[in-house]
């Protein structure tokens, strides 16, 4: 079975920085695109960033470019989301999702994603 599990949420101060993980297990991990979507109250779910298994590239929202990077570690079936600079904004829950059928121009649709984790809050406090 896909399991992803997300962590490493929290509440920090605008400017501070977070680091988000996701291990993921169950499937071939290179073979996937796999990201992090997330979800403010009273908001739709939105792509925040995500590797393309297709092409090897990574998306990331214009609203995170420059502040959010994405990485992983293929030994241990990881990937991570360091978030310097948060803002108040970027307050919502995170999702980490998987899925082995994105295409590179759908890789922010959160529809095209059949894995989630459970979410992560993100709290940033101005």
């Amino acid at each position: 079975d896909v399991q992803l599990q997300a962590s490493g949420g929290g509440l920090v101060q605008a400017g501070g920085s977070l680091r988000l993980s996701c291990a993921a297990s169950g499937f071939t991990f290179d073979d996937y695109a796999i990201g992090w979507f997330r979800q403010a109250p009273g908001k739709e779910r939105e792509g925040v960033s995500c590797f393309s298994s297709s092409d090897g590239s990574t998306y990331y929202a214009d609203s995170v470019k420059g502040r959010f990077t994405l990485s992983r570690d293929n030994a241990k079936n990881t990937v991570y989301l360091q978030m310097n600079s948060l803002k108040p904004e970027d307050t919502a829950i995170y999702y980490c999702a998987a899925d082995g059928g994105v295409i590179q121009s759908s890789l922010r649709d959160p529809r095209q994603y059949d894995y989630w984790g459970q979410g992560t809050q993100v709290t940033v406090s101005s």
